[in-house]
C-alpha cells in the first residue's frame, strides 16, 4: 500500500469512527466543572448592548469561537469541509482544518481544503504535524497556507497518540530547532497545538521562548485520540491502555499557561457556551470544538450543526450578561472561583495563590 493510500484510508476511517463510536474519554473531565462563575444581580447595561466580537489574526469574528480540526485529505470530507466553511462565514466564526499530511503525498487531495470560493472572508487555519513539518524547509510550510488561502497553519503536537498509532512517525529530536525555525518564517501565522493531552507550564514557557504567540492547549476530558488509534486498530496497544485517559484536563492546562502572555485557544471537551465563558473566563481568547459538530452534522446536516452553535453562542451571551461582562475583555476580567480537583492541582502546581484571589 502507497503512502498516500494508507493517509487517505486512515483519514477515512478517523472520520468514521468519530462519527459513530464512543471515542471521547471515559473517566477523565475537562474540570470546567470545577469552575463557577461570580453571578452579578444587578446588570449595569441591556442584553442588546452585549458585544462578543474579536480580531484574530487579522480577521474579524463575530463570536470567539473556531470550528475545530477534524476533517481533511479525502474526497469524503470535501462535503464535510466545505458546509462547515459555509456555516463558520454565516455565524461570523473561524474554521480550522485536518492535517495537510494528505495533500503532500497526494497532490489531487489539495481540493478537500480548498475553501476560499464557498468562504472568501472567515478565519482559515491549515494544519501539519510536527514529525511531517520536521522534514520540510519552512518555505515548503508557508506554501501549505499559500495553496489553501489560509490565515494560518496549526501546528499539532501527538506524541501519545503516535505511541499508539500502527506506523507513527516518532517526535523528532529537533523539534525545538523546527519549531523556531517556523516561528521565524511564519510569525502570528503559527499556532501550536495539542491534541487532546493538554499543554503544561514548562511546555507552554519553552514554546513562547522559542517565539510561539498563540497556542491551542486542546485538553483533556473531550476527544481520545488515542481511544480513536485504538477503536481503528481494535485493540489497545500492549500495556498502553491507560493512554486513552492520558492528559491534563483542559481547565487546569487553562490555568498552566494563562500567566505566559500567550493567545490561547480553549479545546477539549467544550459542549456549552458555559464551557466557552468559564474558558474564557480562565484566559482564552477564542474557544474551539469539533466532535459535536461533526455529530450534529451526520445526524441534521447543517441545520442541526447551527442549531448546536447557536446554543453555545446563547450560553455564552447569558453567562456574560448574568457575570456583568459587556465584552470580552470584561470576562476575561471576570472573577471566578475554582474547586474540588481542579483547585488542588492549581495548588500543587503553584497556578491559583489561595482559594479566593486570581492569580496575576
Amino acid at each position: 500500500m502507497s503512502d498516500s493510500t494508507a493517509i487517505r484510508r486512515r483519514k477515512r476511517e478517523h472520520l468514521e469512527i468519530c462519527r459513530r463510536q464512543p471515542v471521547e474519554f471515559r473517566r477523565k473531565r475537562t474540570w470546567l466543572e470545577h469552575v463557577e462563575l461570580v453571578h452579578q444581580a444587578l446588570p449595569a447595561f441591556s442584553a442588546e448592548d452585549l458585544d462578543t466580537s474579536i480580531e484574530f489574526l487579522g480577521r474579524k469574528l463575530s463570536r470567539p469561537f473556531l470550528i475545530g480540526a477534524m476533517t481533511g485529505g479525502t474526497p469524503e470530507s470535501l462535503s464535510v469541509n466545505r458546509r462547515l466553511a459555509q456555516l463558520a462565514a454565516r455565524k461570523g466564526i473561524g474554521l480550522a482544518l485536518g492535517s495537510q499530511r494528505a495533500m503532500i503525498a497526494d497532490d489531487s487531495l489539495t481540493r478537500t481544503y480548498q475553501l476560499r470560493d464557498v468562504a472568501p472572508d472567515i478565519l482559515l487555519l491549515g494544519n501539519i504535524g510536527l514529525s511531517q513539518a520536521a522534514s520540510m524547509k519552512p518555505g515548503e510550510v508557508e506554501r501549505l497556507v499559500a495553496r489553501i488561502g489560509a490565515d494560518g497553519i496549526c501546528l499539532h503536537l501527538n506524541s501519545a497518540m503516535e505511541l499508539v498509532q500502527r506506523g507513527g512517525d516518532a517526535a523528532p529530536q529537533r523539534s525545538s530547532a523546527v519549531i523556531g525555525r517556523l516561528c521565524r518564517a511564519l510569525g502570528d501565522r503559527l499556532v501550536v497545538k495539542e491534541t487532546g493531552c493538554g499543554v503544561s507550564r514548562e511546555t507552554a514557557a519553552r514554546l513562547a521562548r522559542l517565539g510561539v504567540r498563540t497556542l491551542d492547549v486542546a485538553g483533556a476530558g473531550g476527544t481520545s485520540w488515542v481511544r480513536v488509534e485504538n477503536l481503528r486498530n481494535r485493540s489497545a496497544a500492549a500495556g498502553l491502555e491507560e493512554l486513552e485517559e492520558w492528559g491534563i484536563p483542559t481547565a487546569a492546562s487553562l490555568l498552566e499557561v494563562r500567566r505566559l502572555k500567550l493567545r490561547v485557544i480553549a479545546s477539549g471537551g467544550l459542549r456549552t457556551g458555559f464551557d466557552l465563558a468559564k474558558s474564557l473566563a480562565l484566559g482564552a481568547t477564542l474557544g474551539s470544538a469539533a466532535l459535536p459538530l461533526l455529530r450534529a452534522l451526520d445526524r441534521g446536516g447543517v441545520g442541526a450543526a447551527e442549531r448546536w452553535l447557536d446554543s453555545v453562542f446563547d450560553g455564552l451571551r447569558a453567562a456574560m450578561f448574568l457575570t456583568g461582562c459587556r465584552d470580552l475583555d470584561a470576562l476575561r476580567a471576570a472573577p471566578v472561583v475554582i474547586s474540588g480537583p481542579l483547585l488542588e492541582w492549581a495548588n500543587w502546581r503553584g497556578l491559583w495563590r489561595n482559594s479566593r484571589e486570581r492569580a496575576t
